[in-house]
């Protein structure tokens, strides 16, 4: 088997943890190229893997000898001009979410690869790739607690990031909710509200967090999240799945648990990145063995595109305390 040449686009957080795991973790692939606008943190990567070229332009890098494949974990904002010009050498692409940040310019992403008449986008929805995430799909596909009527998310960060926004809230927390019902469920959303309480003592000035964002699907089931990226405790996402005939709950986090001196207790994780580990290298795993032979191996830029215009909605109900409806184009014959 020949080993997969990978341009990896972004070398902040998300792309040097990548890099690292296509060198540690994932067999039958290397990176090749990188590309950062900061030139130093690219030749800082680059110099860490053997005959990897660095670069401050994207398009450079995916021009660069031996890329067969891209991996892109720049800003939102910037997919979808990499994007376009990995479809337009015909390079399978895993883009982290959002594969954009507005509907338009993910549909962009699904009407070019309608013209080529195949799909080579796969978006980085790690969830879909979790154990437990996959076992609670197995059993709601079989039917196993009847049909579904709710689902119960929670999503906690202990902190969030300077720059974080409350419109990030949904469009780069929620999202990953709004993905995973769509998949668990095999229903879209239809509409979006928001409610907000007080925010948290915790919460930077102008943070409108926690929230609670309710989802409606095509199903008629119902999907609440709690959303709260200042939890102050650890990093924490569950789901409970409630069916006509029984429920499921998962991400618990039942490990190690000690007793002693009248107190009982484990850890929490902190950070996504363990509490996914796995989940991130059983996608990376899937998608290189996937791109060798053309195919997706997760979610397509159909669910990209959907996972959007959730999104937008979304931020739309929150501004305006509004039940919100989700407008989807039809889909099209590449994506059934």
């Amino acid at each position: 088997m020949s080993t997969l040449g990978i341009a990896v686009i972004g070398t902040g957080k998300m792309g040097a943890d990548h890099v690292r795991r296509i060198g540690r973790t994932v067999g039958g692939a290397r990176v090749v190229a990188v590309a950062d606008p900061d030139g130093d943190r690219a030749g800082r990567v680059a110099a860490e893997l053997d005959g990897a070229g660095a670069y401050t332009d994207p398009a450079a890098a995916l021009a660069a000898p031996g890329v067969e494949a891209v991996l892109i974990a720049s800003p939102g904002p910037a997919h979808e001009e990499a994007v376009l010009h990995a479809l337009e050498r015909r390079l399978p692409v895993l883009c982290e979410k959002p594969l954009t940040p507005d509907a338009a310019g993910a549909l962009r992403i699904v009407e070019a690869e309608q013209r080529l008449g195949r799909r080579l986008v796969q978006v980085g929805f790690m969830r879909r790739h979790d154990a437990e995430y996959e076992e609670l799909k197995q059993l709601l596909d079989a039917g196993g607690i009847g049909r579904p009527l709710f689902l119960h998310c929670r999503h906690r960060n202990a902190s969030s990031p300077a720059f974080f926004t409350s419109d990030m809230l949904i469009s780069d927390s929620v999202v990953h909710e709004v993905d995973a019902a769509r998949w668990l469920l095999g229903q879209e959303v239809t509409a979006v509200s928001v409610l907000s309480p007080t925010p948290s003592s915790a919460a930077p000035e102008g943070l409108r967090d926690p929230r609670l964002v309710l989802l409606e699907t095509s199903g008629g089931t119902v999907v609440d999240v709690e959303i709260f990226v200042n939890c102050g405790f650890g990093y924490q996402v569950q789901c409970e799945a409630v069916g006509e005939s029984g429920s499921a709950r998962i991400g618990d986090g039942h490990a190690m648990v000690v007793q002693g001196a009248g107190r009982w207790g484990g850890e929490i994780a902190q950070d996504f990145t363990v509490r996914f580990a796995e989940a991130y290298d059983r996608q990376l795993r899937r998608w290189v063995t996937a791109a060798g032979h053309g195919r997706v191996a997760g979610a397509d830029a159909w669910d990209g595109y959907a996972a959007a215009a959730v999104s937008e909605a979304g931020l739309a109900a929150a501004r305006s305390g509004v039940r919100t409806p989700v407008e989807l184009v039809e889909r099209p014959p590449l994506y059934r």
